[in-house]
């Protein structure tokens, strides 16, 4: 069954991922359709990792084969049919953030996949913002993490990686913490208010009459108490004037009968 793949003219850049069909073999190489009106090519030593001697060991004609971009000449698309590393050395720069697999743990640190040629190394000092002794009290294989890229030897091939760098310090997470609750604190004040009902006035107590501060006294010496009621007011310090009017009042009446 005849098969052709297209490929859209933006898909042509480097490392992107195409399939193609295997249309002639020559001794340097393969000939492959890629869906382009320029064909594409695969030189016998993109044929695999491994050394290949001849290339029909590795592809027939009518092949269908995964390929990737290598790159764009006029006349031709230079293809490979070994997966491209995800992060070339010159594309890794310092500060720059990655995403990886822990793939293997000492006690002096982890090291990270990140799709490089080699892992990247991050020291246990650089694992938490917090004291960490030994890398395996953090993490294990097979985690995902984020990094930040601290420096990159390509002579010596070393990658160094910093998973805290990557994570806000703790005092930035306080500040956030502490500004969300002045939020909320701020919410639930204005919540409160809305929901506030004005207090009512409390009902003041009647002001007592010159007669009834009298007949008051007089319950209490009848009843052998001298302070004022319990639950009532002390009215008898602002009100001795008009007591001892009263009281004046009332002997010269009893006096007249």
């Amino acid at each position: 069954m005849e098969m052709t793949i297209a490929a859209p003219e933006s898909a042509l850049q480097p490392k992107a991922h195409l399939t193609g069909k295997v249309i002639k073999t020559t001794i340097a190489g393969v000939v492959l359709d890629i869906g382009q009106k320029i064909p594409g090519v695969v030189h016998i030593s993109q044929l695999s990792k491994d050394a290949v001697n001849r290339v029909e060991d590795v592809v027939q004609i009518g092949q269908v084969v995964d390929v990737w971009v290598r790159r764009v000449r006029d006349d031709r698309v230079e293809l490979t049919m070994v997966e491209p590393l995800g992060l070339e050395w010159k594309e890794i720069q310092p500060d720059m953030l990655v995403k990886g697999k822990v793939v293997r743990l000492e006690s002096y640190g982890a090291f990270i996949e990140i799709g490089a040629e080699r892992p990247g190394m991050v020291h246990v000092s650089e694992i938490s913002h917090d004291y960490v002794k030994n890398p395996s009290e953090i993490l294990k294989q097979g985690d995902e993490v984020e990094a930040k890229v601290l420096d990159v030897d390509r002579r010596k091939r070393q990658i160094r990686l910093s998973i805290k760098a990557a994570q806000p310090k703790p005092e930035e997470i306080l500040q956030e913490v502490v500004k969300t609750e002045g939020r909320r604190s701020g919410k639930r004040s204005d919540k409160k208010k809305e929901e506030q009902v004005p207090e009512e006035h409390e009902e003041k107590e009647p002001e007592l009459t010159a007669f009834q501060i009298a007949y008051q006294r007089a319950q209490q010496r009848k009843n052998g108490k001298t302070g004022p009621s319990k639950g009532k007011r002390n009215t008898i310090g602002p009100q001795k004037d008009q007591e001892d009017i009263f009281d004046r009042t009332l002997k010269n009446r009893i006096t007249e009968k």
